[in-house]
């Protein structure tokens, strides 16, 4: 009875990926940039500290976090910061580079997030390194990390991205520089349905030539 129902089981999943991928379509779900941008992670999301669906994206539903955990090994999930959203958005992409330098972007993320979106508590630098300080970086090697060749080069990386693909606004989520995801087109009946859809497209985009 047991065999049964596990063969029951992977017979509906069989079938639910082959529904899913029967519903995407070019030109509705994704589409197709008119010049592919080359060297580009496979897997690209632009985001905003100042942007109220970003936000959402991120903390009240954990988009990211839950991709993170179906992606291929061969896939990293590359989140770049924008300039064009808020006083603050160039210092904010600068800030984002320190905490992927120091390898805490999960949790500097929900702080910077809820420190702008709700609490309003972000006015200058010195607000944005309290911040930092306040989690658990050392004063000084924050200060040692945003003035390094490393974190100044990340910067450039992120705001010469957002100039290859004519980012116009965000969250914008791009795959192998070719492809760019239509976010509001997927299944949004539920945070699940919304994942298992940009999974099996994520699947069916990473290898098309």
């Amino acid at each position: 009875m047991k065999k049964l129902h596990l063969i029951l089981i992977i017979i509906f999943l069989i079938f639910s990926c082959k529904s899913i991928s029967s519903s995407i379509v070019e030109g509705k779900q994704y589409i197709r940039l008119n010049k592919p941008i080359h060297n580009a992670p496979k897997l690209l999301e632009f985001f905003s500290f100042y942007c109220p669906h970003c936000y959402q994206f991120e903390q009240i539903y954990h988009i990211s976090n839950n991709i993170k955990q179906t992606l291929p090994k061969n896939v990293n999930f590359y989140k770049y910061h924008v300039n064009f959203l808020g006083n603050l958005g160039k210092q904010l992409t600068h800030a984002w580079a320190v905490a992927i330098v120091l390898g805490i972007e999960n949790k500097i993320s929900p702080i910077l997030f809820i420190a702008i979106q709700k609490q309003q508590s972000i006015h200058t630098i010195d607000d944005i390194r309290a911040i930092f300080i306040k989690s658990g970086v050392n004063a000084k090697e924050f200060d040692t990390t945003w003035d390094s060749i490393l974190v100044k080069s990340l910067v450039l990386d992120q705001e010469q991205a957002a100039i290859n693909f004519h980012l116009r606004g965000v969250p914008s989520i791009f795959i192998n520089g070719k492809y760019m995801i239509k976010n509001d087109k997927l299944d949004i009946s539920s945070v699940n349905a919304y994942i298992r859809q940009f999974c099996e497209l994520l699947n069916l985009l990473i290898n098309k030539t």
